[in-house]
C-alpha cells in the first residue's frame, strides 16, 4: 500500500515560479498587457491564483439554505392572495407583496398562508398605523413577516422623502422600536445603485453608508431593535458571475465589521434578485439565461432569499407564463441541480476569496471617505453619489458600445429577423417632471439606446 498520496509525489510550486514559467512561455510579450485585465472596480484579474492569495485574517459567515420567492404587485388584496396561494402550490417558499395603496387589507392578503411561507411586505407609503396592522397580523398568525421599509431609499430613488427627513426617520424609528412580532422593520435598497450603473465597490460602500444613517439614528435613541432584529438588504445581482458571488460575500464581511462597531446584531438578511441593467427587449428570451446565472451567483454568494425576476419583467405586466418560468428556474437550481446541499460552496476558491477581500477593502475605504464627508445623506444632497454613479455607468456604457461587454442578441450576434415584443409597459425611464430636493439616482439599462434605434427603424419600415 502506498504511504504517500498522489499529490505528495509532486513538488509544491510557488506563485513566483508559476509567473516565471508564464513569462518564459510568453516569449517576450509583456505579462501585464497580455494577461492582466483591470476591471471597473480597479481590480487586476490575473491568469492564475494560488493558496498564497487566501487570507486567514477574515472569515465569511454564510447562511442556512436559501429560499426562493415570488413577487406580487398588489392591486387588490383578494386577487393578490389568490395568486400567492397558487404560487405556493407551484413551489414558492416566500412571497413578496408590493403594496401601493393603504386601503389594502393585510388580513385579506395573508388569508390561508401558513407558517411555512415567509412573507416580505413592501409598502410604497410610510404609515405607523399600517405597520401596526402588520405587526398585529404577525402576532396573531405567527407568520414570519419582513416589513420592507426604507425612506432613505425612497429619497435616493425619487429625490424626495415620503413627508420630510425628520418625520420619516422618526416614524421608522418608532415603528422599529415598537416592534415585537415582525421579523424586520428596516430595509436597505442597494439594488438601486446596481441598476443605475454603480460599480460593485460603490454598491457595497453606498449600501453600508446608507445603513449607517439609520444606525446613527438608532444609536442616538435606542439600540433595542438593531440588537435583536436583522436589517433586510435588497441586492441586485448582475451578470459578472464570479464578482457577484464575491460581492455578497464581501458585504457579509463589511456588515459584520460595521455591526461590531455598534455592538449590534451581526446577522443581516440578504434578499437578492437579478438586475434589470443587462436585460433587453432585443432577443428577449435570452433574459431567461441571464436571470438563471444571476440566481446562481446569489446562491453561491450566500443570499438568504432569492427572488427571480420574470424574463419579460421590463416590458410586460405580471403574467402567468412569466411567473411560472421564474419560479421553475429556482426550483430546478434547488431540486435538480442540488444548489441547496453544499454549505458555503465558494469557500476556499482562491479566485473568489481574493476578489472578496479586494472588494471589501476598497469598499471600506470608500465608506470611510463618505463618512468623513458628512455621511450618505450629505453625499446625496451634494449630488456626489449621483455624479460618481453616472461616471461609472458611462464607463460601462462605453464598454458595451464597443462590444467589450457583450449582451448576446443585442450588441453582438443580432437576430437579423428581430421581432420586438408587444410592450405593455414602457421599458425606458420617463423624465421626472416633479419638483425634487435634489436629482435622484436614475436606473438605466445598457441596451436602451440600441433598443430605441431598433424600434425607430422598425417603425419606419412599417410606416
Amino acid at each position: 500500500m502506498m504511504s504517500k498520496t498522489l499529490f505528495d509525489n509532486f513538488e509544491k510550486v510557488s506563485a513566483k515560479e508559476w509567473k516565471q514559467k508564464i513569462q518564459f512561455d510568453l516569449k517576450g510579450a509583456d505579462y501585464n498587457e497580455a494577461l492582466i485585465h483591470r476591471t471597473l472596480e480597479g481590480i487586476d484579474i490575473r491568469p492564475f491564483y494560488t493558496n498564497e492569495d487566501l487570507s486567514d485574517t477574515y472569515t465569511v459567515t454564510t447562511t442556512s439554505p436559501w429560499r426562493n420567492a415570488q413577487k406580487i404587485d398588489v392591486i387588490d388584496a383578494i386577487t393578490a392572495n389568490k395568486i400567492a396561494l397558487e404560487d405556493i402550490k407551484k413551489g414558492a417558499e416566500s412571497i413578496y407583496f408590493r403594496i401601493s395603496d393603504s386601503s389594502i387589507n393585510p388580513e385579506e392578503l395573508i388569508t390561508g398562508i401558513t407558517e411555512k411561507t415567509i412573507l416580505y411586505i413592501e409598502t410604497l407609503f410610510l404609515s405607523q398605523e399600517y405597520a401596526q396592522v402588520l405587526e398585529n397580523a404577525a402576532g396573531r398568525t405567527k407568520l414570519s413577516i419582513y416589513y420592507i421599509n426604507d425612506p432613505i431609499g425612497k429619497l435616493a430613488a425619487t429625490g424626495n422623502w415620503f413627508q420630510n427627513g425628520n418625520e420619516d426617520l422618526q416614524k421608522t424609528l418608532t415603528i422599529c422600536n415598537n416592534n415585537t412580532h415582525l421579523r424586520s422593520c428596516l430595509s436597505i435598497d442597494m439594488a438601486l445603485y446596481q441598476n443605475a450603473g454603480a460599480t460593485i465597490v460603490q454598491q457595497l460602500a453606498y449600501g453600508l453608508a446608507h445603513a449607517n444613517e439609520y444606525l446613527n439614528q438608532f444609536n442616538n435613541s435606542t439600540k433595542k431593535y438593531v440588537e435583536n432584529y436583522p436589517i433586510v438588504f435588497k441586492i441586485a445581482i448582475g451578470g459578472n458571475y464570479f464578482f457577484e458571488i464575491a460581492k455578497l460575500r464581501a458585504f457579509r464581511l463589511l456588515w459584520s465589521s460595521l455591526a461590531s462597531e455598534y455592538e449590534i446584531l451581526k446577522k443581516s438578511h440578504i434578499l437578492a434578485y437579478p438586475s434589470h441593467r443587462n436585460k433587453t427587449i432585443l432577443d428577449y428570451n435570452v433574459n431567461m439565461l441571464r436571470t438563471t446565472t444571476e440566481c446562481m451567483s446569489a446562491i453561491l454568494g450566500g443570499a438568504d432569499t432569492i427572488l427571480n425576476n420574470r424574463y419579460d419583467d421590463i416590458y410586460h405586466h405580471d403574467n402567468d407564463f412569466g411567473r411560472r418560468i421564474a419560479i421553475n428556474q429556482l426550483l430546478i437550481l434547488k431540486n435538480e441541480s442540488y444548489f441547496d446541499i453544499v454549505h458555503n460552496p465558494a469557500a476556499g476558491s482562491y479566485y473568489i476569496e481574493s476578489i472578496t477581500k479586494q472588494l471589501a477593502d476598497k469598499a471600506l475605504l470608500l465608506f470611510k471617505n463618505i463618512e468623513q464627508g458628512g455621511g450618505f445623506l450629505e453625499h446625496l444632497k451634494s449630488g456626489t453619489a449621483q455624479k460618481k454613479i453616472k461616471e461609472s455607468a458611462e464607463k460601462e456604457q462605453l464598454l458595451f458600445d464597443q462590444e467589450q461587454i457583450v449582451l448576446t442578441g443585442t450588441n453582438k450576434y443580432r437576430n437579423k429577423n428581430e421581432i420586438t415584443p408587444d410592450m405593455e409597459k414602457a421599458p425606458f425611464p420617463e423624465k421626472n417632471i416633479h419638483k425634487t430636493l435634489f436629482a435622484p439616482i436614475i436606473k438605466r439599462r445598457l441596451a436602451e439606446t440600441m433598443e430605441k434605434e431598433t424600434l425607430t427603424n422598425t417603425n419606419n419600415m412599417n410606416a
